[in-house]
């Protein structure tokens, strides 16, 4: 790989949107990937959408327990490394599946993930932004809010 070529010209992706990321692999992977080449590379995670083909409503804290991982895999990588995050939102598993999670409901977990990846973290003083933010008075991280 390092050969090709290909390190140059392309910047690796590297997906996962579970709540329990295998930090340590992600971090080993990274490493695999500066010594064929990549010098930078990106994450992507989820604030939506990749919990269920049809899931109707998001559960904030699976996504927000993701971001948190992500987090630690980037404070445990070489500071220069990480390019940036792809905060994805998925609305279909295929293109053959009924619509997930659609962007009203989830807005409160983009929000939520935005603001823990801004802060580098999740506390009492960004839940209280996030509910400023959006106009509510009671932010439910681990239960499907209404």
């Amino acid at each position: 790989l390092s050969g090709s070529g290909v390190p140059q010209l392309v910047q690796p992706m590297i997906w996962d949107y579970a709540a329990d990321i295998d930090v340590e692999g992600k971090v080993q992977l990274i490493e695999k990937y500066r010594r064929c080449g990549f010098s930078k590379v990106w994450f992507a995670s989820a604030f939506k959408g990749a919990t269920g083909v049809n899931q109707s409503l998001t559960l904030i804290g699976h996504h927000l327990r993701n971001q948190l991982e992500w987090l630690q895999v980037a404070s445990r990588s070489p500071a220069d490394v990480l390019e940036g995050i792809a905060l994805t939102g998925w609305q279909r598993y295929d293109h053959f599946s009924v619509l997930c999670e659609l962007l009203p409901v989830a807005i409160p977990s983009l929000a939520v993930c935005l603001q823990a990846l801004k802060n580098g973290g999740y506390s009492e003083k960004v839940k209280e932004n996030v509910e400023k933010l959006l106009g509510m008075s009671n932010l439910e991280i681990d239960t499907f809010m209404r």
